[in-house]
């Protein structure tokens, strides 16, 4: 048995400390009150991210051998512990081979690395607002590709316009995939269809969709007020005002607020097959269009506190919000039986360690 000590640490029923969490087998086997402690590091879960297309220099579209090493190293600089590969839209035919080194991935060896919970698909099948995703590869829903996708497809993000959108998202979340709704225009009716057959999250809020209008209120509006359905956001300071970041949590609440941080391979360029560059603080299209994030997932939630966010909405929007979705009911809160996926801050939300089913990772 091991253990970490922290000045204080946030459980599920908010902070507490100085506390040691003791560690057996990889998972939190017991925790106890301390007078004091040397270390002044405060202990929460760790991080879970929905929506990972890259990093820096490395596609997850095409990575290959050593990129997976690479992704772990950054994902973990960063306190993501469990994180979803995401493929944007591209030809049905073409998803096979990049879905496969996923899977590869999934399978190295045990190591202190990030659990790869299952790739995301955003796309094809989306709807009026396609954002930097290419119109003409946007396609109709099609059933028989969708039952049969790979088990370890874990999300799907569509349009709640598309004719078999309530079909596919029945289907999807029989299968026990997170179905995800986005890049969409839809109409209320068929936001709560898709929320009734069993969508429960929406793809970064603002982004990629109708939005806020007292008259005529667009899906922003339909997912901050459906009490069934989360939303995640994209809090890089560029994608979403932070007002309007405020003005979500607010409406969210503690338990429907998620973040992604979308970050994509902004150095390489591209994300899949879509060529971008990093201008005016984010990855863009030649014409301007947003393509992704550079953000990480600790500078995330930096930008929700200088909204005016309460720190624990943030920190449990990036650990225990995204892994309930995904129904790892194993980790995301740090409480006995429960994983030892953690991640130590100082001086605010600066990364000082992270653990991966206890083991320390720097």
């Amino acid at each position: 048995m091991t253990f970490v000590d922290a000045a204080a640490v946030l459980t599920p029923d908010g902070w507490t400390g100085p506390a040691r969490v003791h560690i057996a087998d990889g998972c939190i086997a017991a925790m106890e009150e301390l007078d004091r402690v040397t270390n002044p590091r405060r202990l929460v879960p760790g991080f879970v991210d929905l929506q990972v297309n890259g990093i820096d220099d490395v596609d997850v579209a095409h990575a290959r051998g050593a990129d997976w090493d690479r992704l772990d190293q950054l994902l973990l600089a960063q306190g993501v512990t469990t994180w979803c590969p995401t493929l944007v839209t591209m030809p049905l035919d073409r998803y096979e081979r990049p879905l496969r080194r996923i899977a590869d991935a999934m399978a190295r060896p045990a190591a202190p690395r990030p659990t790869i919970a299952g790739a995301h698909l955003e796309g094809p099948f989306l709807g009026r607002s396609p954002g930097a995703h290419p119109r003409s590869l946007i396609v109709p829903i099609d059933l028989d590709w969708l039952a049969a996708l790979p088990a370890h497809v874990a999300v799907v993000t569509l349009a709640a316009e598309q004719d078999l959108a309530v079909e596919a998202t029945r289907m999807l979340t029989g299968a026990g995939r997170l179905v995800s709704i986005g890049h969409t225009q839809c109409s209320e009716q068929e936001f709560d269809a898709c929320v009734a057959a069993g969508a429960r999250l929406t793809t970064h809020l603002f982004n990629g969709m109708s939005g806020v209008h007292h008259r005529e209120p667009g899906v922003a509006v339909f997912s901050m007020t459906n009490a069934a359905v989360s939303a995640s956001l994209i809090a890089d300071g560029v994608h979403v005002h932070h007002r309007v970041l405020h003005l979500a949590a607010a409406a969210l609440g503690v338990d429907r607020t998620v973040l992604v941080t979308d970050a994509v391979a902004w150095r390489a360029g591209s994300v899949g097959d879509i060529g971008m560059a990093l201008r005016d603080g984010a990855p863009r299209l030649p014409d301007g269009t947003l393509a992704g994030s550079a953000v990480t997932m600790d500078l995330a939630i930096r930008h929700c506190l200088a909204a005016g966010i309460p720190e624990l909405q943030a920190l449990r929007a990036a650990s225990s919000n995204p892994a309930r979705l995904l129904g790892l009911h194993d980790r995301g809160v740090i409480e006995v039986g429960r994983r030892a996926d953690l991640v130590g801050l100082v001086d605010g939300i600066e990364i000082e360690q992270v653990w991966v089913s206890g083991v320390p990772t720097q």
